[in-house]
């Protein structure tokens, strides 16, 4: 699995002589997160029970709704929990090691569309995006203080997404610090664009 993860999400990057290898393709999905190294093949992987949705319900969901907006310790708690994750995967995966930071899945795909303001969801216009650090910083702290309402306005947000972006916003930013990135490049091909290849 994470060698297609990484094939679908790599692909069409190896060789751009902008990206510095390795690479560390970071998938965040709804209840895990997974790290993938390498440069021409896959180095290291490990999937950690850290996604936007398991967050969301372990620490922003109070008698039975979504805390709105969440509190500073919730965020904390949210935080305290990813940090450790991040532990657990630096034992396996070289996490600092990499050169080039890919970012997958709707969380990553939902930052670049906020960071870039496009009025609807665009595919052609996330794919192979770049988003700096402070740009997802200042991003993941609006996100969190928003309301939900507020949430729900911006144009290229998924409705599905309004209640659990905040903590995949704060997931993606947790890793760009651990690893010093300076920016994610974002990908929409995944695990799906790397069976396809690999058999092609």
């Amino acid at each position: 699995e994470a060698e297609f993860s990484f094939t679908g999400a790599t692909k069409e990057l190896t060789g751009r002589t902008d990206l510095a290898t390795p690479f560390l393709v970071v998938d965040i999905g709804g209840g895990s997160t997974e790290f993938v190294v390498g440069d021409d093949r896959v180095r290291a992987a490990r999937s950690v029970d850290v996604g936007c949705v398991r967050m969301t319900e372990r620490h922003l969901v109070r008698e039975g709704a979504v805390s709105d907006p969440p509190t500073e310790e919730q965020i904390a708690a949210i935080r305290a929990d990813i940090e450790a994750a991040l532990d657990l995967a630096e034992r396996s995966v070289p996490l600092r090691e990499a050169r080039t930071l890919v970012g997958l899945a709707g969380s990553v795909t939902t930052v670049s569309a906020v960071a870039q303001e496009l009025p609807a969801y665009d595919s052609a216009r996330i794919h192979h995006s770049r988003v700096s650090l402070d740009r997802v910083r200042e991003i993941t702290s609006a996100l969190l203080r928003a309301t939900h309402a507020e949430r729900a306005a911006i144009p290229s947000l998924h409705p599905g997404r309004v209640d659990v972006i905040g903590a995949g916003a704060l997931v993606l930013l947790a890793v760009m610090e651990r690893v010093g990135a300076t920016e994610v490049v974002v990908s929409e091909h995944d695990i799906l664009d790397g069976i396809a290849w690999s058999v092609a």
